[in-house]
């Protein structure tokens, strides 16, 4: 081995992944690097450059600049670059240039891309997607497609009772959808009839076996899409107490699921958690419910569920909560004077509950409530809001609650707030659109919302001065990057040497989520969902799509997996991390994503939607 090998080898030894070689491997990757020495300011490559191949800083420091000249990352000894071009497709997603005179080690495309496919550990380092199917799968994190047992039996609106009764005996199930013909093709779900309803609606009832199934069904029954989660269809069988549940796509009847089907599967603690919420008498019950929610946090990080489908279930907790507060509260006050709708925003809205959080909502009532009916949305809001509190879910810090005036409002007065925030953004303006355009119908009549929603988003995304307001807000929000150690950590207090894993990790990217929905009028209010609606409407690019979502995905992970820890210590969680606590290989990747989310900051702020 000459001299210029053996000193490539004995500084990889030191590098990871290369140390993670064995040492004739480690030798051979040695002798594949070539030595660079540039002088200061000298670029190493700029964007959209074909590169040669992986770059690793021996001595000196480089700075690694976005499409707009920004700076992303300052790189000193020890640290790679050029990966993320290499994995996509050979070309530079950044312009480097040196900041001092520097030694660069190259290693071939072609032997990069040889390491990542043979060695587990480099696949995982130059790899920044911890992936977003979860593993360990059971029925709550399971498609619904996944869980259909057989093609559903139908049968049409005119057919007799008794032959109802003698399709489902000969075919040995408990239920049938009550169908017609679209003409598409398949069928149109119009009520489904089950052995319960004809023992309950016609033998007790003594009705005619000969009258028409249309007589005896649950007309226009709730029904769950294929592409939802088990947790959705187990929540809504344990919340409203049902055996049957069709499942329609589009507009067809495609399947029905029973509790006999559900008898293959293992259900989880978070159907167990919805269960006693259904069945809780009082607040305190509640509480005793929701304070097992911890243990289901760790249980689900423990799993490796991905991110969205841990916060999902945690959400789904809350909103049965909400609903059984707001059942409570009716019970307790009387039925309603006139519709309302309960909708919650921020982390609720967005489906995004973690470990730790406070609560936001508001409601809107039917226009036709006049003042005499205020009270009584007043003390509903009361009751719920602190059940809420009482549950864990603490009062909102800013108020923005039912409970306030200005948060219990008709729909016209919802429509004046919207308008008038859009016509004149100032920064009060831009806070409470910020949060509520996150609002997601809880309970309680969800046709107030609808029209709203989408009158206001088309209202907001075509007047470029909103939409340029809410862009500078939300970059007020950036990821924790310091130039020379690699975060910007808290400087005093108790999390002193710590990063906000919520404002500055999951914050940066809900809040370019949001100006994504703003700009292509999309319905999502879930972050990651409205990230795939963005690429899918255009409004950007696929590259930046898929970088932005593994982003996302390993900062919304790392912050999972940091309140699992603390959890597990018999601490409260938080949103704080010390990078100190972290590995070499999630520093590196945290930091990656972190240069991700900034330069999609960069970008829109320079008025670019999408980078490529």
């Amino acid at each position: 081995m000459d001299d210029h090998v053996q000193a490539i080898a004995s500084f990889l030894e030191t590098v990871h992944p290369y140390d993670s070689l064995q040492r004739d491997e480690l030798v051979r990757v040695a002798g594949s690097f070539s030595r660079r020495e540039y002088p200061a300011e000298a670029l190493v490559y700029a964007l959209g450059d074909p590169l040669d191949g992986l770059y690793l800083v021996k001595r000196g420091a480089v700075e690694v600049l976005d499409r707009n000249g920004g700076l992303v990352s300052l790189l000193t000894t020890r640290n790679s670059f050029g990966e993320r071009g290499l994995v996509r497709d050979g070309l530079a997603a950044t312009t480097v240039r040196t900041t001092e005179p520097s030694v660069l080690l190259m290693l071939p495309a072609a032997e990069f891309r040889r390491l990542v496919a043979l060695s587990p550990a480099f696949e995982r380092f130059f790899n920044r997607s911890r992936g977003s199917e979860p593993r360990g799968a059971d029925i709550a994190t399971m498609k619904i497609s996944e869980l259909i047992a057989r093609r559903p039996l139908s049968c049409p609106p005119e057919t007799p009772v008794a032959e109802a009764a003698r399709i489902m005996r000969d075919a040995h199930v408990s239920s049938l959808g009550v169908t017609e013909p679209l003409p598409t093709g398949g069928e149109r779900l119009l009520g489904i009839v089950t052995v319960r309803d004809l023992s309950n609606k016609v033998l007790a009832e003594g009705r005619d076996p000969a009258g028409p199934v249309s007589g005896v069904m649950t007309a226009d029954p709730i029904s769950l899409p294929s592409t939802a989660l088990g947790s959705d269809l187990l929540h809504i069988m344990l919340e409203r107490r049902i055996g049957h549940l069709p499942i329609v796509d589009q507009g067809r009847f495609t399947g029905m699921i029973t509790q006999t089907d559900l008898t293959r599967f293992q259900a989880v603690s978070s159907a167990v958690l919805i269960r006693d919420v259904a069945n809780a008498e009082t607040v305190a019950d509640l509480a005793a419910v929701t304070a097992r929610i911890p243990r289901l946090l760790v249980q689900l990080v423990g799993g490796h569920h991905s991110h969205e489908v841990v916060t999902r279930l945690i959400t789904d907790i809350a909103d049965a909560v909400t609903r059984r507060l707001l059942a409570m509260a009716e019970a307790e006050l009387g039925a309603p004077p006139v519709p309302y709708l309960w909708l919650a925003c921020g982390s609720q809205g967005r489906q995004e509950q973690a470990g730790v959080s406070d609560q936001d909502n508001c409601m809107m009532l039917s226009d036709a409530a006049t003042p005499g009916d205020m009270a009584y949305f007043h003390a509903l809001a009361k009751i719920v809001c602190d059940g809420l509190n009482a549950c864990g879910y603490v009062y909102c810090p800013g108020d923005m609650m039912a409970t306030a005036d200005r948060w219990c409002q008709p729909l016209r007065v919802w429509r004046e707030y919207f308008r008038g925030w859009i016509a004149r953004p100032d920064p009060m303006a831009q806070m409470l659109s910020s949060v509520m355009f996150d609002l997601r119908p809880i309970g309680g009549a969800a046709s107030l919302f609808q029209e709203l929603q989408g009158e206001t988003l088309a209202e907001a995304g075509k007047n470029s001065i909103f939409v340029a307001h809410m862009v500078s807000n939300s970059l007020k929000h950036t990821p924790p990057l310091g130039l020379i150690r690699g975060f910007a950590t808290i400087r005093s207090g108790e999390h002193r040497h710590h990063i906000d894993l919520k404002m500055n990790g999951v914050v940066p990217v809900v809040d370019l989520g949001r100006i994504y929905a703003l700009i292509g009028h999309l319905t999502e209010v879930n972050t990651r969902a409205r990230l795939m609606a963005a690429e899918d409407a255009g409004v950007i690019s696929a590259s930046g799509a898929r970088d932005l979502v593994e982003a996302y995905d390993l900062i919304a992970t790392m912050r999972l997996e940091s309140q699992a820890l603390l959890v597990k210590s018999g601490r409260k969680p938080d949103n704080y991390l010390a990078p100190s606590d972290l590995s070499d290989f999630e520093r590196s990747h945290l930091r990656d994503a972190f240069v991700v989310v900034r330069t999609m900051q960069s970008a829109i702020g320079h008025g670019k939607g999408a980078m490529s």
